[in-house]
């Protein structure tokens, strides 16, 4: 069968088995640059303070979890031909409520705090640019329109390109902390060894830092990204493999180095950070302190390329997934081919999603997050996860999957591992929520 070319002018696939070269890499970074954000570094920063390396071997089977995730939803697409949101609505219509109250919830407040995210670096680096009273609400506005615009004009293969540049800033940035703090290379190897530390509620911070980073939605929206990147069929399958164990390598790069700075520079000398996004200005000033202005500005500039390539990934992947959810609705085939193709990046679906994360969220950034939102969206955040890791397994164990690329025991195994892992993640943060506030 020969390559044929769809309306956006994206090469589409042949049925040829291509070899898993180098120059195909893209939707792996792509997800691993919007997975990490600022606040999965700074949780790897808060475990390298508390517990030195004890916990380094939990950040590397973290990666594990998340490349298992991500090479089954990428499997399902290419394998099956069909889009993950079409496989899940195969599994009843409670998938289709689910999916939607979770977008709609999640991307109100998850604006907010994605604009924000990248809002406080920019702040820092340039502080006489607006009032100071204004706080960082300027900067926050700003980055989510550029964000939009960006997202709106620019089709897959700009996005990409951007993404693996702001990646390189975001690579550099760590690795450089990583080397500049002398981490012990001998306790380093010690942490690679399944070890709890002596503390209270430490396996819960153990099961935290296994599942929190680089894990949201994203990986579900990796196999839209694949489509998007015009791979459509089981040709793919070996490139896709290769793109997403290099996705993962990239983020368990980023989660080694910042553990090494949180055990090096905080552990050892007994400092604190703040939680959230904060934590990074905390460590900024850390850094200015112990190696100069220029380090410190280095890794604002590092820090505003982790949130920001968070913002427009988001902006991009959920917005296609959402762009597929309401075409599926209406009758349309829900294939890789339609993804590829492109014409959901121009369509009002996609573009009315790109809307919603933008200016209601705008909102939330002047009157506060309301109470009741916040619950709701970290519920339904932490059950996204255990949502996609128990339907992968259902699907790619089902007659829906051709028999040639159903989950094998390894694929299985992983993916129960994760499913279990987020259950009791998710029912921690379900009971950890102030329910009798919220009534």
């Amino acid at each position: 069968m020969a390559d044929t070319t769809g309306t956006s002018g994206r090469t589409l696939d042949s049925d040829h088995p291509r070899k898993s070269s180098w120059k195909y890499i893209g939707p792996g970074i792509v997800v691993a640059a919007t997975g990490v954000g600022a606040g999965d570094l700074v949780a790897t920063l808060v475990a390298g303070s508390n517990f030195g390396y004890t916990l380094l071997w939990a950040a590397v089977l973290g990666c594990l979890v998340k490349i298992s995730l991500a090479e089954a939803a990428g499997r399902w697409h290419l394998a099956t031909g069909r889009t993950l949101f079409d496989g899940w609505a195969s599994l009843g219509r409670w998938t289709t409520y689910f999916f939607v109250i979770y977008v709609v919830i999640w991307g109100f407040v998850y604006g907010a705090a994605a604009m924000s995210s990248s809002a406080l670096p920019l702040q820092a680096l340039f502080p006489d640019v607006f009032p100071a009273d204004w706080s960082i609400k300027p900067w926050a506005i700003l980055c989510g329109l550029v964000g939009l615009a960006f997202v709106w004009f620019n089709k897959y293969d700009v996005f990409e390109k951007v993404m693996t540049v702001l990646v390189g800033v975001m690579f550099v940035v760590t690795v450089y902390l990583a080397v500049r703090v002398t981490p012990n290379l001998g306790d380093a190897f010690a942490g690679l060894l399944p070890v709890l530390p002596d503390e209270k509620d430490s396996v819960l911070n153990t099961l935290g830092l296994i599942g929190g980073v680089g894990g949201t939605i994203t990986l579900a929206a990796y196999g839209y990204w694949i489509n998007a990147k015009g791979w459509t069929n089981t040709s793919w399958m070996k490139v896709m493999r290769l793109d997403n164990r290099v996705a993962y390598i990239t983020t368990g790069v980023f989660v080694v180095a910042m553990l090494f700075v949180g055990a090096e520079l905080l552990h050892a000398s007994h400092t604190a950070i703040a939680s959230g996004d904060k934590g990074l200005l905390d460590l900024t000033k850390i850094l200015e302190s112990e190696y100069g202005t220029a380090t410190a500005k280095l890794f604002l500039i590092g820090f505003f390329a982790t949130s920001f390539t968070s913002l427009i990934g988001v902006w991009h992947g959920v917005s296609l997934m959402f762009a597929d959810f309401v075409e599926r609705y209406r009758g349309a085939r829900s294939t890789g081919e339609e993804v590829a193709r492109g014409d959901r990046e121009r369509g009002w679906p996609f573009r009315i999603y790109l809307l919603w994360l933008t200016f209601p969220p705008i909102i939330l950034l002047f009157q506060g997050q309301p109470f009741r939102l916040v619950i709701l969206y970290g519920v339904l955040g932490a059950a996204f996860m255990p949502f996609l890791a128990l339907t992968l397994i259902w699907l790619l164990n089902s007659g829906r999957t051709p028999t040639a690329w159903r989950n094998g025991w390894l694929s299985n195994g992983m993916l129960v591992v994760a499913g279990l892992l987020f259950v009791v993640l998710c029912v921690k943060q379900v009971w950890d929520q102030p329910w009798s506030e919220f009534f």
